[in-house]
């Protein structure tokens, strides 16, 4: 197939999309400049005014089957439930009570070690890096100060930790978009990834116990609320159990209002207040959902979906080509969007469509779609402001140690981040899509 004038303009929202957010944001310095939610905008309106020879009232009818598609709202279900149970959990102290907890029960000798392992628990729990770096730093900038530990080495080892759990975790935005895009159970996706994430996280804790072996954790610990620790331990074993994604949230809301009006944290309409506001903080992400679908049924409707798949797949001979090619398509996409979620958003029926038509797994689909956008993700200059939040500023971070991130073996550089040489990363690529070969025959032949 031909690059022509229809393919041209069948694709030509997504080129809309590109120049308005990422080259705008390349020139200004600031992939914050341009509102991502403005970029889908104008692109959709753009893809609805394109449309050729259907009126119009049809082509906003093509955009709103594709927002509106049942695939979609059950994730924004889900969306939803996890905003209000992270809010809720966090509101009732959940996210304190976890540090706390965390850090009493790891070694006061392994201080390295036990910040990496509670925030890869806290992560896991709360299901967002960004939330566990936010918890995680004010503790990390306290301690650094008490046993005079570089502070950047210390962020850049609770941002690793912050990546294991985001990746993991049943209520992370990225995992929820992986799985609903590729049809398959979050537990099986779990299964997948931890067989990549658990050797990294392995190697990371080594080094960081090799690396603090001589700094001691403070004498004064907070006290555990250990009650305010079990919703989230719910979750996780009921997750992990294969318990319906739906019914963990729904349980681990209601457990969290239980909690947090039995120990007088809040009342039951500070609860639903909490809740309020948990789910108002998904709005953006429930609204790039929904234009991202429209967009991309747009160009479908078009043939331009046919013509990206026949670009991507044209040298495909093989499973693991297309393996190699759904990898390559959503951390391009990242680096063009600069979030791994909306990567996933658009990547995912692209990649879902590849993998049908080439025998992969849905569970190695959607592991692969999550640990490449967060990968590249993880390599994106200047994607942890909190640490300079704190007091690291990027130009001082000379001094830093590389960091061995836990988020699938990616080398996090607290001075600025040093591209793997080619033939490295395409060994490590293949290591992580051997991964998910090593699920039994049982699980292999499970339906799902």
């Amino acid at each position: 197939m031909s690059i022509n004038g229809k393919s041209v303009a069948a694709i030509s929202p997504l080129l809309v999309f590109v120049l308005l957010y990422l080259v705008t944001s390349i020139i200004v310095r600031d992939f914050y400049k341009v509102p991502i939610t403005v970029a889908f905008m104008v692109s959709s309106v753009y893809a609805v005014a394109t449309m050729r020879g259907v009126p119009l009232e049809e082509r906003v009818k093509v955009y709103s089957q594709g927002a509106g598609s049942p695939n979609l709202m059950l994730m924004i279900w889900i969306f939803i439930l996890a905003g209000a149970f992270a809010a809720s959990a966090k509101a009732m102290g959940a996210i304190d009570a976890t540090v706390n907890l965390s850090l009493q029960l790891l070694p006061e000798n392994l201080l390295l070690g036990s910040i990496f392992l509670a925030a890869c628990f806290i992560s896991l729990s709360i299901g967002t890096s960004v939330g566990t770096i936010v918890a995680l730093t004010p503790l990390a900038a306290g301690i650094a100060h008490e046993t005079g530990t570089g502070l950047p080495l210390l962020v850049a080892i609770v941002a690793g930790g912050a990546f294991f759990g985001d990746n993991l975790s049943f209520i992370s935005d990225t995992t929820i978009t992986a799985t609903r895009t590729q049809g398959c159970k979050l537990s099986d996706k779990f299964k997948v990834n931890s067989q990549i994430v658990m050797p990294a996280a392995a190697i990371a804790f080594a080094l960081y116990i090799f690396m603090g072996v001589h700094i001691h954790a403070p004498q004064q610990l907070p006290e555990v609320d250990w009650i305010k620790v079990v919703p989230y331990m719910v979750v996780l074993v009921t997750a992990v159990a294969g318990m319906n994604v739906m019914m963990v949230l729904v349980l681990g809301l209601v457990l969290s209002g239980v909690v947090g009006v039995f120990t007088g944290t809040y009342d039951l309409f500070g609860w639903f207040a909490a809740m309020g506001e948990g789910i108002t903080g998904m709005g953006e992400l429930i609204i790039i959902t929904m234009m991202a679908g429209g967009l991309m049924e747009t160009i479908r409707y078009n043939g331009g979906i046919d013509y990206i798949l026949h670009a991507l797949t044209r040298h495909i001979r093989s499973k693991r080509g297309a393996e190699l090619s759904i990898a390559a398509l959503v951390s391009v996409i990242n680096l063009c969007t600069a979030n791994n979620t909306v990567a996933i958003i658009t990547a995912g029926p692209l990649a879902h469509d590849i993998a049908g038509k080439y025998g992969v797994d849905k569970r190695k689909s959607a592991s692969i779609l999550d640990t490449f956008s967060c990968f590249t993700q993880g390599l994106i200059r200047g994607t942890a402001p909190d640490g300079c939040r704190v007091g690291i500023h990027q130009p001082d971070r000379h001094h830093t140690l590389f960091i061995l991130s836990v988020h699938h073996g990616c080398l996090c550089a607290a001075e600025h981040t040093v591209p793997l040489p080619e033939k490295v990363f395409l060994t490590w690529m293949n290591a992580q899509l051997d991964c998910g070969e090593k699920l039994s025959k049982k699980e292999k032949a499970d339906e799902i």
